[in-house]
Formats: structure tokens, C-alpha cells, sequence
């Protein structure tokens, strides 16, 4: 079959085709310093370890998180979403506040699934809005909560109300006063224009509903308290009231700021959460959103006594938790990813096997392929999912389905029939977010025993590996405070980190089919997922898209 024009890639000048490539993605396997929190280091991951004598030749660190992956800051962990539209796409795309605010100045926003959902809502009940308010641009950001306010009463929404959260730690303690003031002065406009918009409920963010990781359900239990149940131990009339009061009390921050409600004269609160009505959560960075996000959607739920459950239509700005696919409607869809790098091999005849998991499968088939369900071309590829483990938690069955994805590349890579085989293995992540130590060792060895699988039969057919990370887990399982030291609760006892971290991951290549003097280039000041995809298409013999961030190899003349 030809190959369209527009799809065609110049051969590489230096580098052959025809040679299998096995191409591991080891979810959650970051780099991190040798200590006893390190659950990679503390496994025995032998054929991993050997990597890293090819350094810096074969072996090298590259970023997962923040810029790198279109995340807007330095602060912002990878997740294995953006981590594999990286790796796939071979560009970097906008993720979090930059997708938001495309899709606010386009009005796309207001025309998704998402919008639509809680829009039904409008007529005969309320919309709310929860989030920071702040000016920040790490969790949220003021000018986006107007422009949802505006757009929503354009669309009709009668009644809106806002459950602030104070922020202080991203901006300027104090700051809060002038942010609520702003936010109020922007509700007034909107009552003279017949709309009942008010502020309804607040606090500190590091008090009240904003708390991530699994570490104080308490935290947001206040905010449910006051946003769903109206109660809380402060009532004031407004909220600039309300913030400047609070503020007054000793030792008073605006992070710590405690739970309060606005009330009406009777000492009725103005805005609680009830059935019929629609939620919209206006962060767009994830980790202080998941709680909030499972005590609002999930029926199923025993961290607090939530007193009651209201029947809600509720969105976030963006999903927050892509493997918990919550929430389950948002706003903003994720990027639209065009000429992946699997698409362009493809339709350059590199015939195509890819395998997980079930917990990961949509990672290195949809999520690899931008955001897209389906085969390219069903000749050429072949994608298989191997059914997770399901009713217990990770760390029960720590080893998950390693060695059986490690069993399915290596029959591939033997039957000759593909020319590239790329799974994810997702052992360090998925045991990692349980915090169980013990078992992400055992986690880390069998992946590790999987890769050692993937290896032997790249060796037999003489072809070449190329083994990465979509973003680090399981190499950094403590808090730590800011020295670095381990960091303890309030009773003394160790904080277990379950989330994902900033830690760099490793790449290596290698295998009998690796031509002489291709090495990693020492050229590139910051390489990240994203130089990936040139690098792969090189080994198979072709020359990326110039508009692809640039490769990860040379070729040495000596």
C-alpha cells in the first residue's frame, strides 16, 4: 500500500530499518536518591540496574513533569495522561490553565458535554461554583471563575452561587480581602442584571476542602459541612465581612482561614448544595481536587459522615484522576493531539503491537495515540488487553500482571510479525498510590522481571530496546520536608507519600540491533517525555516531522 505524500518520512541517513524495537514505558519509575523509601532501589531490578553502566552514553534522566509535559509550572507532578500524549506525540501540548483558557476565549468551553450536562440544571435550580480564588495560576485562577460565571448567566443560568477558598500560600497572605472583593464587586453587576449570583460559603484552602493525598479527610469534611450541609461555626451576612473578621483572630492566615457561611437575615444559609443542582469545581490542577472530587460523585463512600448525598449534576473544570476517570463529566476536554508518531509510523508500514493492563491499556494505545480510541490501521496493528485485577486493592497482588504483559512482548518480538512493540508496565505507580512499601518492592521487582523477558527476546531476534518512565512513584515514598528529611504527622508518626513525584525518569537504549556510535546527545538543555517519539522513529530508520522536539541520539562517527 502506498504511503499518502503527507504521511511519507525521510529515511534516516545514518540509521537502517527493519530492526524490532521493544518499547517499555515503566509507569511510576522515577530517579531518585538511594535511601529506604526508595522502593526501586530496595528491589532487586537487576536487568534495570544494568542500564545505567551505559551512562550518560545509553542511559540518561529525562523530565516528566511540569513544562515538559505542557503542565503550566515547575510544581505541577506529571500523571500518566500527559505523561503519554508526550511520549506519543512527539510535541508538547497545553495541559491544565492553558487548556482552560483556550478553551474560555473560544467559547468552546460552554459548548462541551460537560457544559451542556450541568446547563440542565439551570432552570429550576442552582449552579455552584467551588474552588481558590486567586490569582496564583497554580491551582486556579480568578479571571477563569469570572469567565464561567459570565458565560454561565449568559446561558441562562438564574441562580449562582460561589464557595470560596482562600489561598495565601501561592500569593501573598492577606490577599484574600482584595480577591473577594473583586469576586463581589463581579456579582453585584450580575444581580443588577436580574441574576441571584452570591458567595455562599469559605475558608482556608490548607483548612477547608483542599486536601490531597489521602492525608486529613477532616479538611474535607469542613468544607462539605459548609458548602453542602450550610453549617459551619462562622455565619456572616457577607464575605468580605466574613474574611476580614476571621482574619482578626491571633495566629489568623489566610491558608488556615476556618469554615464560615453567608446567611440571609432570617440565619438561613444562602447557598447549600441540594439535590437537582449542578457543581462545577474550578480548579484546574488536580491534586487538591480528587477528594473533593470522590465526596461529591462517589454513592459508595466512608471517609466521613456526609449526612446526606445530593443527587447533583456535577463537573470539573478538567478530569482530575484519568485512571479514576474522575470526575466523570468536566468542562474542558484534554488537548486535540493530530500526526502522532504511531500514527506517521503506521502509514510508513511499521506494523505495530501494543499491550498493558487494564488500568493502563488506554495509556499506550488511546492516550498514546492522542487522545483517540482505535486502531490507525487494523492490518498493521495489533493492541491487546490483559483484564486487571479487580475487587482488592494493588498491593494485595503487588506483582499485578507483570510477567504476563512481559510474556505477551515477548511472543510478539518472536513471531516476527511486528516491527515495534511497546507495553506499559504499571506496577510502581498502582502500588505505589496504595503507600504500602513493602509490597512496591515487590512491585518493582517483577516489573523489573518483565523487562528482563522483553530484553532476552529483543537478544534473540537482534533487535533494540528503548526503556523509559512516563513520570516517578515508587522511587520516593515518604513527605519530606523542606531539607529533604522525611516528614512526620502531628502524633510523630511517618508521612507516606501514595502520589506521583517531580523526580526526573531514566531512558535507556540498547540491544544487538542498536547501531555502532549511536549514543544519547549531550547537547540538549532540558530533554523531556516528549523527545522521545524522534527518538524512536529514528531507530526505525526514519527522520521525524520537523516540527517533532528533537531526538534524543546522535550518531558518532568513530
Amino acid at each position: 500500500m502506498a504511503t499518502p505524500s503527507a504521511w511519507k518520512l525521510d529515511d534516516h541517513p545514518k540509521l537502517p530499518k527493519g530492526k524490532t524495537i521493544a518499547l517499555i514505558v515503566l509507569d511510576g519509575w522515577g530517579e531518585s536518591a538511594p535511601d529506604q523509601y526508595n522502593c526501586i532501589h530496595n528491589a532487586p531490578t537487576p536487568a534495570m540496574d544494568s542500564l545505567k553502566n551505559g551512562a550518560p552514553d545509553t542511559w540518561t534522566l529525562i523530565k516528566a513533569h511540569g513544562t515538559a509535559v505542557g503542565l503550566p509550572s515547575e510544581d505541577d507532578m506529571g500523571n500518566s495522561e500527559v505523561g503519554h500524549n508526550a511520549l506519543g506525540a512527539g510535541r508538547i501540548y497545553a495541559q491544565g490553565a492553558k487548556l482552560c483558557d483556550i478553551a474560555l476565549a473560544s467559547g468552546k468551553i460552554f459548548e462541551g458535554e460537560g457544559f451542556k450536562y450541568v446547563s440542565e440544571s439551570f432552570d429550576k435550580n442552582t449552579l455552584h461554583f467551588v474552588g481558590l480564588l486567586s490569582d496564583g495560576g497554580v491551582h486556579s485562577r480568578l479571571d477563569q471563575l469570572l469567565l464561567l460565571v459570565k458565560g454561565s448567566a449568559e446561558r441562562g443560568a438564574k441562580r449562582i452561587r460561589v464557595h470560596i477558598l482562600t489561598d495565601g500560600r501561592d500569593v501573598l497572605d492577606g490577599s484574600s480581602v482584595g480577591f473577594v472583593e473583586t469576586l463581589e464587586a463581579d456579582l453585584a453587576k450580575h444581580r443588577e442584571n436580574g441574576i441571584d449570583a452570591q458567595i455562599a460559603s469559605g475558608g482556608g484552602r490548607m483548612y477547608v476542602t483542599l486536601d490531597r493525598y489521602e492525608n486529613d479527610w477532616e479538611v474535607v469534611k469542613r468544607g462539605w459541612d459548609a458548602q453542602v450541609l450550610g453549617e459551619a461555626p462562622h455565619k456572616f451576612k457577607n464575605a468580605v465581612e466574613a474574611v476580614k473578621t476571621l482574619r482578626k483572630e491571633p495566629g489568623a492566615n489566610d491558608q488556615y482561614l476556618p469554615p464560615f457561611v453567608i446567611v440571609d437575615d432570617a440565619g438561613k444559609a444562602v447557598g447549600p448544595i441540594v439535590d437537582g443542582d449542578a457543581v462545577v469545581t474550578f480548579n484546574f490542577r488536580a491534586d487538591r481536587m480528587v477528594m473533593h472530587a470522590k465526596a461529591l460523585e462517589y454513592e459508595d463512600f466512608d471517609k466521613f459522615d456526609r449526612v446526606r448525598f445530593p443527587k447533583i449534576r456535577y463537573a470539573g473544570m478538567l478530569q482530575y484522576d484519568g485512571e479514576l476517570k474522575l470526575p466523570n463529566r468536566y468542562l474542558v476536554s484534554p488537548p486535540e493531539i493530530d500526526r502522532t508518531s504511531g500514527e506517521y509510523l503506521v502509514h510508513n508500514g511499521v506494523r505495530t503491537f501494543a499491550c498493558s493492563e487494564t488500568v493502563k491499556f488506554g495509556h499506550v494505545t488511546f492516550f498514546w495515540n492522542g487522545n483517540r480510541s482505535g486502531y490507525f490501521n487494523e492490518k498493521l496493528e495489533e493492541y491487546v488487553e490483559i483484564p486487571s485485577d479487580s475487587g482488592i486493592s494493588f498491593n494485595v497482588q503487588p506483582k499485578m500482571k507483570a510477567l504476563e504483559i512481559g510474556e505477551k512482548a515477548r511472543d510478539a518480538i518472536l513471531s516476527g510479525k511486528f516491527d515495534q512493540v511497546r507495553v506499559n508496565i504499571p506496577n510502581g505507580d498502582m502500588v505505589g498510590h496504595t503507600g504500602d512499601i513493602e509490597a512496591t518492592v515487590v512491585a518493582c521487582e517483577a516489573a523489573d522481571l518483565a523487562v528482563k523477558m522483553i530484553f532476552d527476546a529483543i537478544e534473540q531476534v537482534k533487535g533494540i530496546y528503548v526503556v523509559t518512565a512516563d513520570h516517578g512513584n515508587a522511587e520516593d515514598m515518604v513527605k519530606r520536608d523542606k531539607s529533604g528529611k522525611p516528614a512526620l504527622d502531628k502524633e510523630g508518626k511517618l508521612q507516606i507519600l501514595t502520589s506521583h513525584t517531580l523526580k526526573p525518569v531514566p531512558i535507556a537504549i540498547g540491544g544487538p540491533g542498536l547501531s555502532q556510535g549511536v549514543r544519547f546527545r549531550k547537547d540538549l538543555e532540558t530533554p523531556g517525555l516528549a523527545n522521545v517519539a524522534a527518538t524512536v522513529m529514528n531507530l526505525h530508520g526514519f527522520v521525524a516531522p520537523a516540527d517533532y522536539e528533537p531526538t534524543l541520539i546522535e550518531v558518532a562517527e568513530n
